[in-house]
């Protein structure tokens, strides 16, 4: 592939160049590796890249899982005064919670549907401009916002939708900021340690929503040293804490690692809305010659939000169905990053050894029996959901880092940015699944822990899909 020729990164029908799949993924995996297995990248843009992980972890784990969504967003502070007055087991508290419970999950899909309209385009003007590490540092810069806006979310029924909108933007910028921080990782590592790479970014992402999640629990002990906590003002401040966070471990990437050169030659340029119809050449063109790619990029959407069901409903889940305090709540989600981010970090040298697609496989085959079981013996209490929930913590990570390291190994040069938008957006064309899996589930059975069930059927689908998928042996360490 000339890097002078720009056409020869484009997938395209009248294209000769290969692109992701078969005989062709494995050409283009050793080309990469002919190229770049020798390269020495420095500690110092490898650790800067890892900590924009760390930086934003607190969003997911704190926000969107344990904290702020479960414990604040969807409880009784936004439920009417008569309702949150009755006792927990009261049904029409029950349904109450239940109807807050789908009403997340509602905004949920909505997002999604963003984001299948704006990643693809986005990553792929990124590669031709040679702009990831900007988009990336707007969509960062945009993420703290918005967790600094969750400061105004009072505790009161008139804020829900408010509340539960943030979130919703705030995972549509999250998801856009991974394309582009996801499309830089061939930049720091080479095809034998890629997956060690993916996985050391993924397990200090836990980490970090570790050490957040531990300063939560000693406020919260402390109770927050006397400071007057009504309204919501403790989840509101957590909501800020979490922005700073982001802002502060996110400067290491933006002044350590390199901006990736442009894909595009001079005049090269295509507009935003000309992009779509670049876009949905390079679909069907990958549809037509190369459909095994094609449809690991379909089974892998499905099963990633299935993986992402996982964190985003089991702080919710905890609170509603199993009826963990708050306390109980912080304190599980600590042990399950603990394990996630070991598993994670530990599966990475799994990878580059095994092969990715075996550590999926096996991760999802893990991640379908232990939610069947969770549900089958959810009467048995808090116990079952303690080794239930940090099982399918320790494989959640590991299947999303090593499906992240896959596709960055067999992606051609100069098209990460849009290769890793179509991941992203194949991911959002399926990320109505989990949410609408957890809401209907819950809607027929009018019980949260039927949810369960919802998010293990997406996983189960997503699994047999990837078993009918031959992707290409990647080298190894």
């Amino acid at each position: 592939m000339s890097d002078s020729d720009p056409n020869a990164r484009r997938i395209s029908a009248e294209a000769s160049e290969p692109t992701l799949d078969t005989d062709a993924l494995v050409g283009m995996a050793e080309l990469f590796q002919d190229s770049t297995e020798d390269r020495v990248i420095p500690r110092k843009q490898v650790v800067s890249w890892v900590f924009w992980d760390w930086a934003t972890q607190p969003f997911n784990s704190v926000i969107l899982t344990f904290v702020f969504a479960a414990l604040y967003l969807v409880s009784d502070s936004f439920l009417p005064a008569d309702i949150a007055a009755l006792p927990a087991s009261d049904p029409a508290k029950e349904s109450a919670l239940a109807d807050l419970s789908s009403g997340y999950g509602l905004v949920t899909t909505i997002a999604g549907f963003l984001i299948l309209a704006l990643a693809p385009v986005l990553g792929q003007q990124a590669d031709r401009r040679g702009s990831k590490k900007r988009w990336l540092f707007v969509f960062t810069v945009l993420l703290a916002l918005l967790q600094f806006a969750l400061f105004f979310v009072q505790a009161d029924p008139a804020f829900f939708w408010f509340g539960a909108a943030i979130l919703a933007v705030g995972a549509v910028v999250s998801e856009i900021a991974g394309v582009n921080y996801n499309a830089m990782l061939v930049q720091v590592s080479t095809p034998k340690t890629i997956g060690k790479v993916s996985g050391f970014g993924w397990g200090m992402g836990y980490i970090g929503g570790i050490v957040a999640l531990t300063l939560v629990v000693v406020l919260t002990f402390a109770d927050w040293f006397g400071m007057d906590t009504s309204d919501g003002l403790a989840y509101r401040l957590i909501a800020v804490g979490c922005a700073v966070w982001t802002i502060l471990f996110s400067i290491p990437l933006f002044l350590n690692v390199p901006e990736p050169a442009a894909s595009m030659a001079q005049g090269d340029s295509v507009g935003f809305f000309r992009s779509y119809v670049v876009l949905l050449k390079d679909i069907v063109a990958l549809y037509r010659e190369h459909r095994s790619t094609f449809w690991f990029l379909l089974a892998s959407a499905i099963y990633r939000d299935g993986l992402a069901g996982v964190f985003a409903f089991g702080g919710v889940l905890a609170a509603v169905a199993f009826g963990f305090t708050s306390t109980e709540v912080i304190l599980f989600a600590i042990a399950a990053n603990v394990v996630a981010g070991a598993s994670t970090i530990l599966a990475g040298r799994f990878d580059d050894r095994f092969g990715a697609r075996s550590v999926i496989i096996t991760t999802l085959s893990i991640l379908v029996g232990v939610a069947v079981v969770v549900f089958a013996f959810h009467d048995a209490g808090s116990a079952i959901f303690w080794a239930g929930g940090l099982i399918l913590s320790g494989c959640v990570g590991p299947a999303q880092a090593s499906s992240r390291s896959l596709l960055a190994r067999v992606t051609p040069t100069g098209m990460q940015g849009e290769i890793f938008g179509l991941y992203a957006t194949t991911g959002r064309v399926a990320s109505f699944l989990s949410p609408a899996m957890w809401t209907l589930s819950i809607a027929i059975f009018g019980a949260t822990i039927y949810g369960v069930l919802g998010i293990a059927l997406v996983l189960l689908v997503g699994l047999i899909l990837l078993l009918f998928v031959r992707t290409p042996k990647q080298p190894t360490a």
